[in-house]
């Protein structure tokens, strides 16, 4: 599966509100496959359809740790984020009931090597298709609801970097206007393993 291009800020595409997916079919499936091995190939925990430049609301996620030997390591999630199998691969995703406040540094794909603390609901209840056309619906907390609220986010044409005061925000868009970003590093054996140079 080709390993998809990832846009950064501040490309406008990236701003464009994405439209609901009417049906999800093989098609789709392709796509949100190909959507997880991007993400996995830059070593992210999430991705959204307009950050590879497709305006469907189409999510994947997958905030599961990795032990030395590569294997998944599951005692840092809680006991909510246990609850859902991963990797996640969610159609019109939305965001029915919330509860409490949390804070994480936040980083993203779309704004790489940029993190910053950002307040988040602290527990979310999501529904969504799943791959089958199945509409799936669950509660979560830590890591795996900010990151859906992420993803969420730039379904919406927002970017973490517009949940931070101004001035913050500000600083961070004229660094990356003066210095730009580092140069992308991909798994090298995706890579290898995709054909991608």
């Amino acid at each position: 599966m080709p390993i998809l291009e990832v846009l950064t800020f501040p490309d406008p595409r990236l701003r464009k509100v994405s439209q609901p997916v009417a049906k999800v079919g093989p098609e789709q499936v392709e796509f949100s496959n190909a959507m997880l091995e991007t993400m996995y190939s830059f070593k992210g925990i999430g991705l959204a359809a307009p950050q590879v430049n497709r305006l469907d609301r189409i999510v994947v996620i997958d905030t599961r740790a990795k032990d030395e030997e590569d294997r998944y390591d599951l005692s840092d999630l809680t006991d909510l984020e246990k609850k859902v199998p991963q990797p996640l691969i969610l159609f019109n995703p939305v965001i029915v009931a919330t509860e409490g406040n949390t804070t994480y540094d936040e980083g993203c794909l779309s704004v790489p090597s940029y993190y910053e603390t950002v307040e988040r609901f602290d527990v979310i209840e999501c529904e969504a298709l799943n791959q089958k056309g199945e509409t799936i619906k669950f509660k979560t907390d830590g890591l795996l609801s900010i990151c859906i609220q992420h993803e969420i986010d730039h379904l919406d044409g927002k970017l973490f970097i517009d949940r931070l005061s101004t001035v913050k925000a500000g600083r961070i868009k004229k660094q990356i206007k003066k210095r730009g970003y580092p140069e992308r590093k991909k798994d090298p054996e995706a890579s290898e393993k995709e054909g991608v140079e």
